[in-house]
């Protein structure tokens, strides 16, 4: 199975059932806001990020900023509607759509680049200030390329904003109605290796495949792309499922390159 390929479409239908939350885009009033320096982003769930993790809050005038795998509508408008020079990276054009919308919608400047975050070429290096890159290499089976490429297009002294799953999470069976946790997979989980094409057809639906992916390649695949760690913190599924009442769900770290 082509993972890119199937999980461009399952994007595309997330967006056309329009029940998935990261496919809902900002309204006029956060844009608004944003214009009068009245803003916040978030890489997680819940927590926003914090004001210090940005170069030069509230405006980010002059500012190049990559929204890595983040399309939807929701950090590249607030972003530019602050000052930044945003371009939109994501795999699914219907996710793309939405940043376009919003754009139009409010007279906005944003471009929008359709692509594997694995792959930046259509960027020359040391190209932006500011990489922001939500929650989404989950549906990535391979980490240290996005690590890589980010590396390569930020600025010396620029940011990468990250937010991914705890993998742990993965170690449980899906939620169960009497709410005991079962451990079941061992990790690092792949819903390619417990499930067979056919399998993930009838249990998935529109869903996108995912992985789960080691803290060693999470965090330590940024420190060996060069990064330097300069802030960390963590985060819980808003939805209350099992694991969450047990851990943390998210994790999020601020990378410099130096």
């Amino acid at each position: 199975m082509n993972v890119v390929d199937y999980n461009r479409a399952a994007w595309d239908r997330q967006v056309e059932g329009g029940q998935n939350p990261w496919t809902q885009p900002v309204s006029s009033e956060r844009i608004a806001a944003a214009r009068r320096g009245e803003w916040s982003i978030v890489l997680t769930e819940q927590k926003p990020i914090p004001r210090e993790w940005f170069p030069a809050y509230p405006s980010l005038a002059a500012f190049s900023v990559l929204c890595l795998a983040s399309g939807g509508g929701q950090q590249g408008p607030v972003l530019a509607a602050a000052g930044a020079n945003v371009i939109v990276f994501d795999i699914s054009p219907q996710q793309l759509e939405k940043d376009r919308f919003v754009a139009e919608r409010d007279g906005l400047q944003i471009r929008t680049v359709q692509g594997n975050a694995a792959d930046l070429s259509p960027f020359a290096d040391d190209c932006f200030d500011l990489i922001v890159h939500p929650v989404s290499n989950v549906f990535m089976p391979d980490v240290r390329p996005v690590w890589r490429e980010a590396y390569r297009v930020l600025r010396k002294g620029g940011a990468l904003l990250s937010g991914f799953m705890n993998p742990d999470i993965y170690v449980f069976e899906p939620e169960r109605a009497d709410g005991v946790l079962v451990a079941k997979y061992p990790l690092p989980y792949s819903d390619l290796t417990y499930h067979t094409e056919e399998e993930i057809k009838q249990l998935f639906g529109d869903s996108p495949l995912e992985f789960s992916h080691t803290l060693a390649d999470q965090i330590g695949g940024q420190l060996d792309a060069g990064f330097v760690i300069a802030g960390f913190y963590e985060d819980r599924n808003a939805r209350g499922e099992q694991a969450a009442r047990f851990m943390p769900t998210y994790f999020a770290t601020r990378a410099v390159k130096p």
